[in-house]
Parts: C-alpha cells; sequence; structure tokens
C-alpha cells in the first residue's frame, strides 16, 4: 500500500515509519508545520511541534530513506484545536487539545488530503492496537496506551489508519531506534501542549480572554469566600491556586466543584463532593454495536482508570451509570467506552461529557414528574457544564 507516515519528530512516528517501509509499504513521511511564526511554539523536547522536531523529523525519514514533506496545516491548526481550546475553556469546560488534534488534523485535514493524493492509509506513531477486524483496542503497553485520545475516531477513519507500534513497549522501541540508526532513540518524550510555548495555560488563556473578574461562592453556604480574574482559569477538581479569602468550617481543602460561565461564578466545595456516579455526554461516536444497557468499563480522562458501568445511548446521547464514584469528571473531556475480549480491550464508542452528578438526573426528575412530588432532584453535585453552545470534546 501507498501509506503516508505522520512524523513528528519523536521516536515512536520515526520507528512506525521504518516498521511500515519494513512490512513492504510505499512510505512517504511527512511532518505539520502547526504554526505560521514557529517561535511561537514550544522548542526544546518538552513539545511535540517545535522547530528542532521538524529538523529531527527530515534525518529519520533520510535514515529511513523515505521521501519527506512539510506540509502546512497551520490555519487548520489554528482553528479546529487553538481557537477551540479557547471557546471551550470560555464555556466552562476543559477541552483535550491532543484529542483534537488527532480528531480534526492527523485524521481528518491530513488523512482527507492523503487519499486526495492517492494514499491508501495513514501511519502514526501511537500506542494503540488496530487488528484486521477493524476494531480499536488497548495498547500493549498499558502505561503508553493511547486509544483514549484515539476513540474519537470514526470506523471510517480507523480503515485508513495504521498503528504498528499497538503490540510494542516503549523501551522495545527505543532500543529498535538505536538498532536502525535513529538519532531520536534517546529523545525525551513530548509533554505538556505545544501551542503554549512557556507551558502557562492560565497565562495564555487569559492574554487571549482578557480580564473577567468574579467571585468564587461556598456550595454549602453560598458565600462569596474568594474572586477571581476570569473562570475560565479553573476546571472541576482543582484546588491549587484557588487563593481563597477564608478557610471552609471543617478546616479541609476546597477544590472547584463547577464554572458558570453565565454568571462567572466558581463554585467550590469539599473533595466528597466531587464524587459521581452518573455521566451524562453527547456527540457520541459507535465503533462497535451496543445493546439498549451495556455492561463495559469507561475512561473518563487521559490517563484515568477504567470504571465499571452500565451505558446507553439514546436520542444522540449517551449515559454511563458507574459502579463506583469517580471523582472530579470535568465537562469537556471525553467518554470512551471499552469492553474486554479475548484480544484485549476493546473501545466501543466515545463522546464528550457535559455533566457529571451523584444521581441519574433524568431519572429522579421522571420518578418526581410520575408521582407527582414537588420535591426537586435530590443528591446531584455542581459538576454540570453550562451545555448550551457544547462544541468539542
Amino acid at each position: 500500500m501507498r501509506v503516508l507516515a505522520a512524523m513528528s519528530g519523536g521516536v515512536d512516528s520515526a520507528v512506525a515509519a521504518a516498521r511500515a517501509v519494513a512490512a513492504g509499504h510505499d512510505v512517504t513521511g511527512v511532518h505539520l508545520a502547526l504554526s505560521k511564526n514557529p517561535q511561537s511554539y514550544r522548542t526544546g523536547a518538552r513539545g511535540c511541534c517545535s522547530r528542532e522536531d521538524s529538523h529531527d523529523a527530515r534525518r529519520a525519514a533520510d535514515v529511513i530513506g523515505i521521501p519527506f514533506y512539510v506540509w502546512d496545516m497551520a490555519e487548520e491548526f489554528h482553528a479546529d484545536v487553538v481557537e477551540d481550546f479557547l471557546s471551550e475553556y470560555a464555556a466552562g469546560r476543559t477541552p483535550n487539545p491532543c484529542l483534537r488534534c488527532n480528531e480534526k488534523i492527523k485524521f481528518a485535514a491530513v488523512l482527507d488530503r492523503a487519499l486526495a493524493l492517492g494514499f491508501d492509509a495513514v501511519v502514526t506513531g501511537h500506542y494503540a492496537r488496530l487488528g484486521s477486524d477493524g476494531v480499536l483496542r488497548r495498547a500493549a503497553d498499558a502505561e503508553k496506551d493511547q486509544s483514549y485520545v484515539l476513540g474519537v475516531l470514526t470506523p471510517e477513519q480507523l480503515a485508513h489508519a495504521m498503528f504498528p507500534l499497538g503490540d510494542s513497549h516503549k523501551a522495545d522501541v527505543r532500543q529498535e531506534a538505536a538498532e536502525r540508526g535513529l538519532a531520536v532513540a534517546s529523545k525525551p518524550d513530548s509533554h505538556d501542549i505545544c501551542f503554549i510555548a512557556d507551558g502557562d495555560t492560565r497565562k495564555f488563556l487569559q492574554e487571549r480572554l482578557g480580564e473577567a473578574p468574579g467571585d468564587i461562592v461556598d456550595s454549602a453556604t453560598g458565600e462569596v469566600v474568594g474572586s477571581h480574574d476570569g473562570a475560565y482559569a479553573f476546571t472541576v477538581g482543582q484546588r491549587k491556586g484557588l487563593a481563597l479569602g477564608r478557610p471552609a468550617p471543617d478546616g479541609k481543602p476546597r477544590y472547584v466543584l463547577s464554572i458558570t460561565p453565565v454568571t462567572n461564578t466558581v463554585t467550590v466545595g469539599p473533595a466528597e463532593a466531587l464524587d459521581v456516579t452518573f455521566v451524562t455526554a453527547t456527540r457520541p461516536i459507535i465503533l462497535a454495536p451496543l445493546e439498549p444497557k451495556t455492561e463495559a468499563q469507561v475512561q473518563l480522562r487521559a490517563h484515568g482508570e477504567p470504571i465499571d458501568a452500565v451505558v446507553e445511548i439514546v436520542d444522540g446521547v449517551l449515559t454511563a451509570s458507574l459502579r463506583r464514584p469517580a471523582r472530579g469528571i470535568a465537562p469537556g473531556q471525553a467518554i470512551v467506552v471499552y469492553r474486554s475480549d479475548a484480544a484485549g480491550d476493546a473501545v466501543l464508542a466515545s463522546a464528550t461529557i457535559t455533566s457529571a452528578d451523584a444521581t441519574d438526573r433524568s431519572a429522579t426528575d421522571r420518578s418526581a414528574t410520575d408521582s407527582s412530588a414537588t420535591a426537586t432532584s435530590t443528591g446531584t453535585t455542581a459538576v454540570t457544564a453550562d451545555v448550551a453552545a457544547t462544541s468539542a470534546a
């Protein structure tokens, strides 16, 4: 097959490209230029889209012996990833830009261009398994597994994807890179957000969204216990950086429970108020058939532990009743649904979290209506986003 290898400049994408060549494919390497001003993106080892990365990718392609090009994707990246990042924080949600980059850039814009140029597939260095059955599964290396950030891909996109590292462990990939003479064999892994050059997310948001002073309110008493310069600087579950003016009566730390952009209010409370057992999500992507009520496992953040749950998708809304409480689930993140089988944990579906509560509010509301009760639904925690303009994961 003719395959396009997306080469970030790291060890994983270089080895993935080399393995595609070894498998007999006709491989062309491409590095994505994601900024019109490369100096505004991170340099050094902590990013994945720096000027040094472009040079490293080119050198790796030379060693592998494949053609290499740089594609300018700056406009698409800014519109679909950076602007989305800003709008999601402004709406009180917590986005995952790497997940959005996979969805909108690497497996949408890049894949579309690759197919138009006659390529059959895009190969990347992600750690995930994609079998001949077309099912996306967790990687063999559990610590490096990236199936969560790939769970947003559609079946059509996965049909043109290749993940050669899915059955490998990171240490083996580095050893293979060294044996192949790739200079990136010992290059540190990328971390953080590539388009925030100094790693200061709060400053990045403030410079672009401006100051918007508001109150920090205690969930139990309704009292104003602090102030902020922008609710966008907070996320559900956050403890540090609250700068509260008065301690809680019990002396215990407070955490962010919810963010309300309409009133520009951040609500804080005790850690136990972060516990949720019911998650609602929109924009579901279904990768495998689900029963009306599917017993499965769900992952609620990029490095979160799987949680047993009953999952259901009705009228474009995914709900998950968790078998045990999860803590600090932020609207805007993705929920990815898994089921174990003989070949490993298979991805069944994904969706964008809009709310997370201590109980199923819809069921409580229905029960209250059926019994003509006057009481409103109880036991919910204030971890619900303003979802009137939900647009991203």
